[in-house]
């Protein structure tokens, strides 16, 4: 990915901000694929950024692509476009219940990254959207191995539900650019 890396830190100079001031970009793509990582290395080379993980934003397994998600984001860019502000609550996967309140400026940069990012209803925010591809095999290995064993019992149900909101939205179509994420992420 590292050819690839380079070509999107040449793009980021170019990007022009679609929600308010702030530069919009999501990373999209099945369980595994190194949405995370590819998003720590993008914020490592930009100022004033900050990324919101999706998995913050679902409320366990049983509440992960739903309306109500796209209801967060929704509120979230319009905050940042209306506001300059970034608010959310994030869920706590360990405690099965809410974090306290996140609230601060929006920065230049927002990355929001995780399976469900790239979907029709803020688009018109993002000033640039990724798609990271990954072999289903190879990214089910990745969840369980970096999450443990336990959650293997909920990924079968998860990848159904990603496959048919990907479907849906036609996310990876819509990308501005497309990524491999089989080789080392």
């Amino acid at each position: 990915m590292n050819q690839q890396f380079q070509e999107l830190k040449e793009l980021l100079p170019q990007l022009i901000a679609k929600c308010g001031e702030c530069i919009v970009i999501t990373i999209d793509g099945p369980a595994g694929s190194g949405k995370t990582t590819l998003a720590k290395e993008l914020a490592s080379v930009l100022d004033s950024c900050y990324t919101i993980h999706m998995d913050d934003l679902y409320e366990g397994w049983d509440s992960t692509l739903t309306p109500e998600l796209t209801k967060k984001l929704q509120a979230i860019l319009k905050g940042v476009m209306t506001e300059n502000r970034i608010r959310f609550v994030p869920f706590n996967w360990l405690q099965n219940n809410f974090s306290p309140k996140v609230e601060l400026s929006a920065p230049k940069y927002l990355i929001i990254e995780g399976v469900g990012s790239g979907q029709i209803a803020i688009r018109d925010y993002v000033s640039l959207s990724l798609w990271i591809e990954v072999l289903p095999d190879i990214g089910l290995e990745r969840v369980i191995k970096r999450d443990g064993p336990a959650v293997a019992q909920f990924m079968p149900a998860f990848i159904v539900a990603q496959d048919i909101h990907f479907e849906k939205e036609a996310t990876k179509k819509s990308a501005d650019y497309r990524l491999s994420g089989q080789g080392t992420v």
